[in-house]
């Protein structure tokens, strides 16, 4: 399994932005799928995950901003960040674990990708 981050980038404070993760992979859909975040010197935070049925979690700090969505014809998984603040700036990361269920620890994903750096200026 593979995964690649992209679209991040230099916004403002109020602005959004939508991050992609394509997964090469044959079953796309047994994956669940996941985004964390880096600040430096700072664990990885839990952001959001779906599964191949489509249910999902969010980090408390990301709830009602951020939508995580899936797209099985493009092997895509999309993060869709609104009203983003400095708190946001980080390095995000995309995740892989082979299972139906949630999960939002690291140690849970045995797939990742390289990030792809968020800034958010005030």
């Amino acid at each position: 399994v593979q995964l690649q981050a992209s679209g991040g980038g230099l916004v403002q404070t109020g602005d959004s932005l939508r991050l992609s993760c394509a997964v090469s992979v044959r079953a796309f859909s047994t994956l669940t799928l996941a985004w964390f975040r880096r600040v430096p010197g700072q664990d990885r935070e839990f952001v959001s995950a779906i599964t191949g049925s489509g249910s999902y979690s969010y980090a408390d700090s990301v709830k009602g901003r951020f939508t995580v969505s899936r797209d099985s014809a493009r092997n895509t998984m999309y993060l869709q960040m609104n009203n983003l603040n400095s708190e946001d700036t980080a390095v995000y990361y995309c995740a892989a674990a082979q299972t139906n269920r949630l999960r939002d620890s690291p140690t849970g994903f045995r797939y990742w990708g390289p990030g792809t750096l968020v800034t958010v200026s005030s």
